[in-house]
């Protein structure tokens, strides 16, 4: 345990144990004088450094202002603080204890709400944000990690009007941009450094429920300054269009929730909670089951889909259709104008060449690839027979087409380096049944060297140089 595990109080409360720790925060469960429910306490140290001297300021400074903000906040969906107290060498926020879980946690494509709980939760997140507003606090970091949520939908949104973000103590960290906020869930305008309002949080929880609707993120990007330029010019793909489960009409709340210019997103959470609302009462809840995860793991297992993510996995069977043949069936038919690819799952196949067998092509290798890639002239090149039974993942191209940017990309990578594989081999096999090759006189490489142009305007000579 470190020095700040062993404490046994911290100012009149006594503490208990730990409940969570980050860099420079602890947070402890406490028992308070005069109260019969525990409180949590985040702790925040200061080590006095020269080199921490600019980061305590900034610290002392939130807990002042904004401390004091929050402690007036009384709403049923937000974390209540009882007190926040400055020291010299250490601050530190006393707050209702509430169970629960994180938002985060349902973040994963498998382990999605059922889409009723999302927009109930969702709708009381609004609700609690323009209460707040109303006071005249905004949040600055709503995000699933800061949203708590118990087995009846019980809502506490937590760090409500302080925006702290204690792990992070660099403004240039990649998850550290103007002081507070998550990159994956800020505006355009709180990455831009403009002034911020609530519509800000409402963009914010725009990606919270983007994110537990799909189980990705609106945006995602190699590195952070892809990130933000997605987030300041891009525009974010559908919830239905990843997840077919989700109405159209959540498609509108998340593109109003999304928008980049504040005079088209909602105005405040009362008008956003209003349109969730209405989606509420569209859904069925007795239609909701938990997704099979059995041939999520079965395409994990294949090489063809090395390197895809998860969520990008469930797109794939999302437009994909899953396919048991039995043997000795024609799949595919040399000449064919067809321009649509699959992968076997499980089985084998062989491929022939004017009646000619070429190869054959089990589990994780993928099909009809040349058409595909040939959108010029979609024809078939070689007939394809089944040598056994197959379970074959069948691509549809329309909705291949209307894949996610990241999906897509992942396909079309794919497939490119299988017929680049494939054409080597083929080379190969050419070259064990060809004539000797043509010696050349000299061995040596052939190199030009370009000069650079000179000043009188003379042209270069280009002269050969041979290697070595």
């Amino acid at each position: 345990m470190g020095k700040t595990d062993q404490i046994e109080a911290i100012g009149q409360y006594r503490v208990l144990r730990v409940l969570g720790r980050g860099a420079t925060a602890t947070v402890y469960l406490a028992e308070a004088p005069g109260r019969s429910e525990p409180v949590a306490i985040k702790l925040v140290r200061f080590d006095g450094s020269a080199d921490e001297a600019q980061w305590t300021r900034r610290l002392k400074k939130l807990f002042a202002t904004e401390g004091a903000m929050a402690k007036k906040l009384d709403h049923p969906n937000i974390i209540r603080i009882h007190d926040t107290v400055l020291e010299e060498d250490q601050a530190y926020i006393v707050m209702e204890y509430v169970t629960g879980r994180e938002l985060s946690e349902f973040c994963s494509f498998d382990k999605l709400l059922p889409l009723h709980r999302v927009v109930g939760i969702v709708f009381k997140c609004c609700l609690a944000l323009d209460y707040a507003f109303k006071q005249g606090i905004v949040h600055r970091d709503i995000k699933p990690a800061n949203i708590l949520v118990d087995d009846k939908d019980n809502v506490k949104i937590m760090d409500f009007g302080l925006a702290l973000n204690t792990a992070k103590k660099s403004e240039t960290d990649s998850t550290f941009i103007m002081g507070v906020g998550s990159p994956a869930y800020m505006s355009p305008e709180q990455i831009k450094g403009y002034p911020l309002n609530q519509k800000t949080d409402l963009y914010s929880l725009g990606v919270v429920l983007f994110h537990l609707l799909t189980g990705r993120l609106p945006f995602r990007a190699a590195n952070s300054a892809q990130l933000v330029y997605k987030i300041v010019n891009a525009d974010p793909p559908m919830p239905s269009q990843i997840n077919p489960n989700v109405p159209a009409s959540m498609d509108n709340i998340i593109r109003r929730a999304l928008e980049k210019d504040l005079y088209s997103r909602y105005r405040n959470g009362a008008e956003m909670a209003q349109d969730l609302s209405a989606v509420r009462f569209q859904v069925v809840d007795d239609n909701w089951v938990a997704l099979d995860t059995s041939r999520l793991d079965t395409l994990k297992q294949l090489e063809f889909f090395r390197g895809f993510e998860e969520v990008e996995l469930w797109e794939v069977l999302r437009i994909s259709t899953w396919r048991e043949i039995p043997a000795d069936v024609l799949l595919m038919r040399e000449g064919d104008e067809e321009s649509g690819f699959g992968i076997i799952i499980e089985g084998e196949v062989e491929v022939s060449v004017e009646e000619r067998a070429i190869c054959r092509l089990g589990a994780g290798e993928v099909v009809g690839e040349m058409a595909y890639l040939n959108q010029d002239l979609p024809r078939r090149c070689a007939s394809i027979v089944t040598l056994t039974p197959i379970v074959y993942l069948d691509v549809n191209n329309a909705a291949l087409a209307l894949a996610t940017e990241e999906c897509f990309e992942r396909f079309q990578k794919r497939l490119v380096s299988t017929a680049i594989r494939r054409l080597a081999v083929a080379d190969q096999s050419l070259a064990s049944h060809g004539e000797q090759a043509r010696r050349p006189a000299a061995t040596d490489k052939l190199e030009i060297e370009l000069d650079l142009e000179p000043l009188d305007g003379t042209p270069p000579a280009i002269e050969p140089r041979k290697e070595g």
